[in-house]
């Protein structure tokens, strides 16, 4: 019997030696694919442990570990990326295992579906930072490329680039612009293979502005006005358009329409006829309201006038119809370019436009129609707002030519002598009546006119008598006919041509008596082609030889002058006088008539005339002074001379003649210039010159118009 204790014993087995017949084999097998890995050793009936990584592999659902004889296996169902890794089989009992790697790869893929974009597009709106991340899977992991068309995207730009992590890729623009809309290629690539996708990306933005709006037609008030839309829309499609107008010279736009214009036509109203206006355009999407267009080119708003009026007919041949209308009762703004002439064959709706250019006068003749023909006219008045609404003749027209009897009227200033000085121009005007147009012919005295002294020139309506410069041989009966076929009609124009008449003739003194002297003459040869209306007596001293009027408009052929003092020695002289004025010339007395005292004897003396002859010398000579414009001014100087001289006022040397700005007077030797109400233009040098026929003088002054100050 054992008291306790142990004991031990060494049993040492003598092992085959190991013999591998097939070793593990390394393996890439794809993920979800079964992996089988098997071996076969020597001797047959050793069992084994499979491991991985150094970690015992136990039997499950999944693994199966089977041993049949030699062969060994190991074989997973539906392989995981867990299962790669490097597998060791240690047979029981051996120093010895067999080894292997086994890579699990999986080919790249790009899982757009968690995405949630319809058709894999991405909206992101202009201005703002896109991030698009998109998951991926891939064993090993995938390479991926971002691109956009040939252009690849890298993970260093600055405002677009492409990063990718392991288990997403992402793509992010900082700053969108409508630049970077388009389609974004994604490639990954690993040893399992390849795999692509395509990413969508829309910037969106307010749209581009319209084109400049065009002005198509405009009215008293309104216009209507087309555009095109904007070039680029803005990536959303356009909702509509808003549009503003303004006058030219403000600068304050107004908003016509709050409710989105779906055309791209548009009128505004509510205009001031004849202000010029600018209107733009806005387009609009989803975004938002665009830029607004350039302006239009300035248009004024412009009425077309009413129509012409009292259309009638005024002439009818056998080829041609005149009408002749008045003005529109309104025309507006846009004034009235003209009139435009149409008409049509009675029956038909053919109107054709007569004048190709527009008429400005209320009349026009239809030229080149068919005789015998009815036709239909109307008239359109033309302003820059377009044509008017037409005034049509109720009736139709036949043309074919009226014959009317010639008439001839007189003005009434014609139906008596027609009297013009010599020198002036003639131009009377004859109208007369007559269709087809008459045929004029004149004569003078019976005889043709001669076409070198008068000119004749006829029109449809009228004759022209003109006379250029009027002679007295002018004057004379001129015989006027007017023919239509056998239709005769005549006038009688008398034209009397006068002229200054002579001086009177036989100028004498017929009695002397106390203060009293009686003279008597005859008419003048020469009357001046007009009945002598009165005479100018005028007396001089003998001593003095200055020259005053007695008598004015005298109408017989003697007189008596009376109130003559008693010891002066007289000349007369007498002018005539006519409708023209006053002779140029005037008849003396021979002799003088000595005025003595009655009862008494008067013995004369016996000595020798002394002679009171001398040239001009001024005794007062002009001073240099100033006017008020808008003032009369004189100047005045004395000038001494015998035979009383000439007097000549001059301006800058020039002698003043027949200006009615000024007056002149002579009395008594003083002379006097009169300047009627001077502007600044009347300053200058004034002269005075005296001439007679023994010499002459000459003084001079300035005169400097000043112009009032207002306070």
């Amino acid at each position: 019997m054992a008291s306790g204790g142990t004991s031990e014993a060494k049993v040492q087995v003598e092992l085959k030696p190991l013999k591998i017949i097939q070793d593990l084999q390394d393996m890439t097998v794809l993920l979800g694919q079964p992996l089988k890995m098997h071996c076969e050793i020597f001797p047959g009936n050793v069992p084994g442990r499979w491991y991985r990584n150094g970690q015992l592999i136990q039997s499950n659902d999944r693994i199966n570990i089977l041993q049949r004889a030699k062969n060994h296996r190991l074989e997973i169902v539906n392989s995981t990326i867990h299962d790669a890794g490097d597998y060791t089989f240690v047979p029981e009992g051996y120093s010895q295992s067999l080894c292997a790697k086994i890579h699990i790869v999986d080919p790249p893929r790009v899982h757009l579906e968690s995405l949630n974009f319809p058709d894999n597009t991405v909206t992101i709106v202009a201005g703002n930072k896109l991030r698009v991340e998109i998951p991926i899977s891939g064993e090993p992991a995938p390479r991926v490329v971002w691109m956009k068309g040939e252009r690849v995207i890298l993970d260093s730009g600055h405002r677009v680039r492409a990063e990718t992590f392991s288990d997403h890729t992402s793509l992010t623009i900082d700053i969108a612009e409508k630049e970077d809309t388009g389609n974004y290629k994604i490639v990954l690539q690993n040893e399992a293979g390849e795999a692509g996708a395509s990413v969508k990306v829309k910037v969106v933005d307010i749209p581009d502005p319209p084109e400049v709006p065009l002005v198509t037609e405009v009215g008293g008030d309104w216009c209507s006005m087309t555009w095109e839309p904007p070039i680029y829309d803005g990536g959303s499609p356009i909702l509509g358009y808003f549009i503003e107008r303004k006058k030219k010279q403000s600068s304050r736009w107004m908003r016509l329409n709050f409710d989105l214009n779906k055309e791209t036509t548009f009128e505004p109203k509510k205009m001031i006829e004849g202000v010029p206006y600018e209107v733009r355009v806005f387009a609009v999407n989803a975004i938002g309201v665009s830029k607004p267009s350039e302006p239009s080119k300035a248009f004024v708003p412009l009425a077309v006038t009413s129509e012409p009026t009292m259309l009638v007919v005024d002439d009818v041949t056998d080829t041609t119809v005149t009408m002749k209308w008045r003005p529109p009762d309104t025309i507006g703004a846009a004034g009235l370019d003209g009139y435009l002439v149409e008409y049509c064959i009675e029956g038909t709706d053919d109107w054709r436009v007569t004048n190709k250019e527009l008429t400005e006068k209320t009349k026009y003749t239809i030229t080149g129609l068919p005789p015998e023909a009815k036709i239909l006219v109307r008239v359109r008045a033309i302003n820059a707002a377009g044509a008017s609404t037409p005034r049509t003749l109720q009736h139709s027209i036949l043309v074919k030519e009226v014959i009317e009897p010639p008439k001839i009227r007189i003005p009434r200033h014609l139906k008596q002598t027609y009297t013009r000085k010599v020198g002036e121009a003639v131009n009377l005007v004859i109208p007369f009546m007559g269709k087809p147009r008459p045929k004029v012919s004149w004569l003078k005295e019976g005889e043709t006119v001669d076409p070198t002294q008068v000119t004749i020139r006829n029109t449809d309506c009228d004759s022209i008598i003109f006379i250029r410069k009027a002679e007295r041989k002018h004057s004379g009966k001129y015989d006027m006919k007017v023919e239509v076929e056998n239709h005769v009609d005549t006038a009688i124009v008398d034209i009397q041509i006068v002229d200054l008449p002579g001086p009177p003739q036989c100028v004498k003194i017929d009695e002397v008596w106390g203060g009293n002297v009686a003279l008597d003459w005859t008419p003048p040869k020469d009357n001046g082609n007009a009945a002598i209306t009165g005479y100018t007596i005028q007396k001089a001293d003998k001593k003095t030889m200055e020259w005053y009027t007695c008598i004015e408009h005298y109408h017989r052929t003697c007189i008596t002058i009376t109130e003559l003092v008693v010891g002066n020695e007289y000349y007369f002289r007498i002018y005539s006088e006519n409708m023209v004025g006053l002779s140029e010339g005037a008849t003396q007395t021979k002799d003088s008539a000595l005025i003595v005292k009655e009862g008494m004897q008067l013995k004369n003396p016996e000595y020798i005339d002394h002679d009171f002859k001398e040239p001009p010398k001024f005794t007062q000579p002009l001073i240099n002074t100033f006017a008020i414009a808008g003032y009369n001014a004189t100047l005045n100087c004395s000038v001494r001379a015998n035979p009383r001289p000439k007097v000549i006022w001059m301006k800058n040397k020039i002698a003043i003649i027949d200006d009615p700005r000024y007056r002149m007077f002579s009395n008594q030797g003083v002379c006097t210039l009169e300047i009627r109400k001077p502007s600044p233009y009347d300053g200058g040098m004034y002269s005075c010159k005296a001439i007679n026929d023994l010499g002459d003088a000459l003084v001079e002054c300035k005169l400097e118009v000043k112009v009032p100050t207002q306070d």
